[in-house]
Parts: C-alpha cells; sequence; structure tokens
C-alpha cells in the first residue's frame, strides 16, 4: 500500500540543516579530520551515562560532546563505535569514490555557527542569519551516538546529485521496529535541500512529495539519493529515491520544489 504527505511550504529547517552540511564543500584545504576516533577512553567519558554528573560536570559533558580533541568543532559526520558494518562499508565505498574528486564528502556540525569556517563557499549564504549556540540542528540534537539520525553526505557536482548514507537508531522508531515517516522524510529533505543549495544558494522548501513503499528497519542502512532535475527561474525541482543497501528495495521516492531566496546562484 503506498501513502503520501505533503509539506506546503516547508519551513526554515531544510535551509538551515542543509546550509550546515555544506560548509567546507569547497575547500581543497581544510583542516584534516581526525581519524575514526578520539581515544577509546575520551569516547567512553563524551559518551557515558550523565545521569551520576553534578551540575559542573554535566554542563562538561555536554560541551565536550560539540568539539574534537583539536578543539575544533566536532564533525559528527565520521564514523563512530555506533555504525554498522554496512554503514561503514558504504561510507568506504564513497571515500574510495572521493579520492578522484568526483564526489565530495560533506562535513556535519551540530550547530549552524559551526559552519561559518572562513574558507566556506557557503558563508556567504549564512550571513546575516540569526544564530545560537543555545540551539541545535534537528539531525543532530541527540548526544548519544546511533540513537537517532547517524548519516554522512557526498555531494557529486558535475551531477548535481547527493548521496545520504543513513541509519535511523532506536529513538526514530515510529510503528514497532520501523522508523517513523517523519524521520525518512527529514533526511530526504535534507539530503535534496543540499543538491538545491548547491545550483540555487539560500533555499527552503516549497513542496515536498513523499510516496513510501517499504518501511526502512531500524539499526539497517540506506541510501538516500536526490539530484537536481531542472531550475526554472528561482524555483528548482528535484526528486529522491531511498534504497536499501543493497539496492534491492526500495523504500521511499520523492519530488520537492526548493526556492531561491536571493539573487545569488552557485551556476
Amino acid at each position: 500500500m503506498l501513502s503520501q504527505v505533503q509539506c506546503v511550504p516547508s519551513s526554515l529547517c531544510c535551509s538551515f540543516l542543509s546550509q550546515l552540511v555544506f560548509t567546507r564543500l569547497l575547500s581543497e584545504n581544510s583542516r584534516p579530520q581526525p581519524s575514526n576516533g578520539a581515544s577509546r577512553d575520551t569516547e567512553v567519558f563524551f559518551h557515558g551515562p550523565v545521569h551520576l554528573c553534578t551540575a559542573g560536570v554535566r554542563a562538561a559533558f555536554v560541551l565536550s560532546t560539540q568539539f574534537s580533541q583539536s578543539g575544533q568543532p566536532k564533525d559528527y559526520a565520521l564514523p563512530n563505535a555506533s555504525w554498522s558494518q554496512g554503514m561503514l562499508n558504504l561510507y568506504n565505498e564513497f571515500v574510495e569514490k572521493s579520492k578522484d574528486g568526483t564526489w565530495k564528502r560533506i562535513p556535519s556540525y551540530r550547530h549552524s555557527s559551526d559552519s561559518r569556517g572562513k574558507e566556506s563557499y557557503f558563508l556567504q549564504f549564512l550571513e546575516g542569519e540569526k544564530m545560537s549556540k543555545d540551539t541545535r540542528l534537528f539531525l543532530r540534537s541527540l548526544d548519544e551516538e546511533g540513537l537517532g539520525f547517524e548519516y554522512v553526505m557526498f555531494l557529486n557536482p558535475s551531477e548535481k546529485r547527493m548521496v545520504t548514507v543513513y541509519q535511523p537508531g532506536p529513538y526514530l522508531e515510529g510503528h514497532p521496529g520501523f522508523a517513523h515517516g517523519g524521520s525518512t522524510a527529514a533526511i530526504i529533505d535534507s539530503t535534496i535541500g543540499g543538491c538545491a543549495i548547491f545550483v540555487a544558494g539560500r533555499v527552503m522548501t516549497a513542496n515536498l512529495s513523499i510516496d513510501f513503499k517499504n518501511p526502512i528497519p531500524l539499526g539497517s542502512v540506506v541510501l538516500v539519493d536526490g539530484k537536481v532535475n531542472r531550475m526554472e527561474g528561482r524555483k528548482v525541482f528535484l526528486s529522491c529515491q531511498v534504497w536499501s543497501a543493497d539496492g534491492q528495495t526500495l523504500h521511499a521516492e520523492a519530488t520537492a520544489l526548493f526556492i531561491q531566496l536571493d539573487s545569488l546562484s552557485r551556476r
């Protein structure tokens, strides 16, 4: 049975989520990212139970989860202990494809303000936006790894295409054992929103139409494959499909319309 959801028009959510993931996209000289892992001891401290902490230690815990050992904002689009082997395999596959420049891994941070590196092409689209360290981007809102959205995005600039390797955690449950349809909509919106920003700069979702084909099991790994189909003035038309990691099951497909908010454009 097919079901459909219409979102007209959407909120600021997509604009900020998508702008976030693009922050150091076009820089070939960005700082090297830490390898998979700060040390295990550090990881256990950062992500261990909080309920036994005093108020001061609790605050330190929250702060420490937001930064890497280098003191730079933590890039959440790097492998962590919650990633399944299937997630790691797909990540490594796209990292390999990125070596010749065909694909680019998109860093992902918790706060919009962390995305404002001087080397970012997309900084110009964030200027003037009100940002606060008291807020978190929806897809990066949980402290503990593996409970919510675990994902990494890769952009193919020549194809105007974005692929997200996505593993939904147990806090995204809808029907028992499966990811809530709203979480699927959120990862689709962020994926195609990234494509829209690449071609049109500051954008917002005007329409998102999703056909849900097969539910996504919690803890499974899927590929969210979005692309720009065409532009007409300030309108950006996109499509997206969500496939199982083996490419055998179509979980959802979507079409979307994004609107460019200003005259700046990528192409």
